[in-house]
């Protein structure tokens, strides 16, 4: 007896009509037919496998992309960052810095004064006849203002040097204008000029006492001849220093040399001699004590050389610090006008 013969299946393609593609389904169908099977994960497409890969297992754990993070800078690197920061070169320090750095400086003097003065007489770094302690400086100072008239000779000491550098400064700048326009001038007057410049200034002491003896005349010469080739030499430098191309300019456009001079030359050079004059006010107020000395009749030189005959050390510090602090309120009153004189030249600085 047969068996029947195992069928198999018809792998005929049925004919498709004239006209018309096959279907791309139908080689997927045969191969169903043939295998009896689905066709496996391998047989999908790229894009269908690509989500089937990142799928995790029941029960494992998803992976965790942690973020980098930056190391931070140790305390060395930090604190030199900061110092860095604190002193970089030609860096100009805000007004709240340098009031803060001023006062730094002076609470770390007051700090090493009390420091270097304190306990008993016989036992201090500094004698007494050197400086006192800070009490005892400060405790002086009624006696000073009200016995040795401290606001008087002051004032006495600030007249004498308007009225010597008010000649200096009315003779010297014109002086300086002639030389710095015409430069043939200022080689004719250049000898006394470099030695009016260089000569020291207590020696002219003597001389202010041959040429007018002693009396209000003398201190107020001293302090016009201490000062005047200092205007003179600032002044012809001024003037120097305007460009070229502004006279140039002038004179093609048919000015005189007159008219360059006082509509070019001068209004440029004047905020350069006003803050020249400005400075030389302030060294004129110490030379003052150079000529005072002579005759103790009054003012703040007086005060210092009888404080330091009589042993006296702390009116002397004290007349010192009064100076300084006249001194710098006028120089504080001069910058204001200059600002204001001259507003185009503070926006330049």
């Amino acid at each position: 007896m047969s068996q029947p013969e195992p069928q198999t299946p018809n792998l005929e393609k049925e004919p498709t009509p004239a006209g018309q593609a096959a279907s791309p389904l139908t080689a997927v169908e045969l191969s169903q037919d043939a295998s009896g099977q689905t066709p496996s994960s391998s047989s999908t497409p790229a894009e269908s496998r690509e989500p089937s890969e990142t799928t995790t297992q029941p029960g494992a754990q998803a992976p965790t992309s942690t973020p980098e993070v930056a190391d931070k800078p140790s305390l060395k690197v930090r604190a030199r960052q900061a110092l860095g920061r604190l002193f970089k070169l030609r860096q100009t320090p805000s007004r709240a810095f340098r009031l803060l750095a001023g006062l730094a400086f002076l609470a770390l003097l007051c700090l090493l004064w009390a420091a270097m003065t304190r306990g008993p007489v016989e036992e201090r770094i500094l004698p007494r006849t050197v400086i006192g302690t800070p009490t005892e400086v400060l405790g002086s100072f009624p006696s000073l203002w009200f016995d040795k008239a401290l606001m008087r000779n002051l004032l006495a000491s600030l007249w004498r040097v308007l009225q010597g550098f008010g000649l200096a400064a009315l003779i010297g700048i014109p002086l300086g204008i002639l030389s710095g326009a015409w430069p043939k001038f200022g080689a004719f007057i250049a000898p006394i000029s470099i030695f009016g410049r260089n000569v020291p200034i207590s020696a002219l002491v003597p001389l202010s006492l041959v040429w007018f003896g002693i009396g209000e005349q003398q201190k107020i010469m001293f302090i016009f001849i201490a000062c005047i080739m200092f205007i003179v030499f600032d002044a012809a430098r001024a003037i120097a220093s305007v460009e070229e191309r502004y006279v140039q300019t002038a004179l093609t456009l048919g000015a005189s040399p007159r008219q360059v001079l006082f509509k070019v030359l001068v209004p440029l050079a004047l905020p350069d001699i006003f803050g020249s004059l400005r400075l030389l006010f302030g060294l004129a107020f110490g030379y003052i004590i150079l000529a005072e000395v002579i005759d103790l009749s009054s003012g703040v030189g007086a005060i210092i050389m009888v404080a330091q005959r009589r042993g006296q050390m702390e009116h002397v510090y004290l007349t010192l610090v009064a100076i300084t602090l006249v001194a710098y309120g006028i120089d504080r009153l001069l910058l204001s006008a200059q600002k204001w004189l001259f507003p185009y030249r503070e926006t330049e600085q």
